[in-house]
């Protein structure tokens, strides 16, 4: 038997023209909206409340659903739960009050598919439309970007991922350095219906505080010395696309307030122009920290914040996925190999598995790049090929000293020395991303000098 969206989606592919419903009750407005379709070269049917509308989705099948947010019977958010309820596969756009973030953020997450704020942006609209009728009907992981498993963990961060590739709606990616949230992020553009524009990936925490706005909004020949010529930043180079925030929780203030204004306004101002151009992007961002705390300690703003924490998608750690391990780290080295046979000996595949990785897949992909670097068989790397350091068994995520109480003394000196040292080498790469030279700094020391204390304490 049929689903109510499998039968939908049916009927849709025995159309040629898309239909769209536009459901307002100004008929001025509903007149421009209806217009602006006939010309894009849509099927349109009107309705003017919740109610008129919910008898047309009874009734027919859509390719689009655009709903003011206040109606005389209801509200927008009625309609988008009526087609959850009944599984119609309608992408929904909400029209909502000039100003009104409130809104338009409770739409995003009763699952609409984008927002208009008034007065409605006709340009806006008309991009808005093409993205959602070209919609893919298929969520097949595109070659190259896969999130590998069967682990309950790793299947549920899956189906999420698929649900939300459909809309536009912000994502915040969370989880451990190393845990694949540039995957995830590129995996929800390349399934969703921005999948032939452009992906533009930005690490917030590498820019200078000073470059920052040149670089997230582009510049004007002459606006400042050494600007040559005109030059697009992040968002005029993700138009129509996606642009991926990593570390957004390094963005200092500053940037926050204007980096809220453009995803709002959905416009920009190059520096040293006097006039703001329109862009339309989703907005994806990630970070291994919590932003709540950052909120309530005054760190991160909470405007900014309710505007991008819409849909949150938390990327699971290696270890709670460690029944995954032999299959990811047979797919990496296939990659790694190409195309030369190499297997993992059985005491290769038990020392991963107990293994705790602080790195998670990034750590995995770099220890066995290493074992297929210093494997004394070329087709085998054992486990001895490996290099694990001596924390293997261990659940923790570093080794670290036991605080000593008034008056206690360690009982050896240097071994209670060692751990500390330990601890907080290993804290510095797992910041760094396993960058030594990064580390080093944090740390205040020599690259040469991080390199001797990491062989000294059997740091792989």
């Amino acid at each position: 038997m049929e689903t109510p969206a499998a039968s939908s989606s049916h009927r849709r592919r025995s159309r040629v023209q898309p239909r769209v419903l536009v459901i307002d009750d100004e008929p001025d407005l509903l007149e421009l909206l209806e217009i602006t379709m006939i010309r894009l070269g849509l099927d349109v049917t009107c309705a003017n409340s919740v109610a008129a509308a919910i008898a047309k989705l009874d009734s027919q099948d859509f390719d689009l659903c655009l709903t003011d947010m206040r109606l005389p019977d209801g509200e927008g958010l009625d309609v988008i739960a009526h087609i959850q309820r009944k599984e119609l596969d309608v992408p929904v756009a909400v029209i909502t009050a000039f100003g009104s973030a409130e809104n338009a953020v409770a739409a995003l997450k009763a699952g609409a598919f984008d927002y208009l704020a008034k007065p409605v942006n006709l340009e806006q609209l008309r991009a808005l439309v093409k993205q959602a009728v070209k919609a893919p009907e298929k969520t097949r992981a595109p070659d190259g970007y896969a999130l590998l498993g069967n682990s309950p963990a790793i299947k549920q961060v899956c189906d999420l991922i698929d649900r939300v590739a459909k809309s536009l709606a912000p994502v915040i990616i969370g989880g451990e350095s190393g845990s694949g949230k540039e995957v995830a992020a590129r995996l929800i553009h390349l399934k969703g219906p921005r999948a032939s524009a452009p992906f533009i990936p930005v690490n917030c925490g590498a820019i200078p505080e000073n470059l920052m706005e040149s670089e997230f909004f582009g510049y004007k020949k002459g606006s400042f010395t050494g600007a040559d010529g005109d030059r697009e930043g992040f968002f005029q180079a993700a138009n129509n696309g996606t642009l991926f925030l990593d570390e957004v929780a390094d963005l200092p203030l500053t940037m926050q307030v204007k980096l809220l204004r453009a995803i709002q306004e959905k416009t920009v101002r190059r520096i040293g122009s006097q006039t703001e151009e329109p862009v339309d992007v989703r907005i994806i961002c990630a970070t291994h920290k919590k932003l709540a705390p950052l909120v309530e300690a005054g760190q991160f703003r909470q405007d900014l914040f309710f505007r991008l924490h819409v849909i949150e998608v938390n990327m699971p750690s290696l270890r709670e996925m460690r029944e995954d391990i032999p299959l990811i780290a047979r797919a990496i080295l296939e990659k790694l190999a190409r195309g030369r046979p190499v297997e993992l000996t059985p005491d290769a595949i038990a020392a991963l598995q107990h293994y705790p990785f602080p790195g998670n897949v990034r750590e995995l992909e770099n220890i066995l790049e290493r074992g297929l670097s210093l494997a004394l068989q070329p087709s085998q790397i054992r486990v001895e090929d490996l290099y694990l350091s001596p924390v293997v068994g261990s659940e923790r995520k570093e080794p670290a000293a036991k605080a000593l109480g008034e008056g206690e003394i360690p009982v050896s000196l240097e071994t209670y020395l060692d751990d500390v040292e330990r601890a907080a080498l290993l804290a510095a790469l797992e910041k760094t991303r396993f960058n030594r030279t990064e580390a080093a700094k944090l740390l205040g020391i020599t690259f040469r000098a991080m390199r001797y204390r990491m062989e000294r304490l059997g740091i792989k």
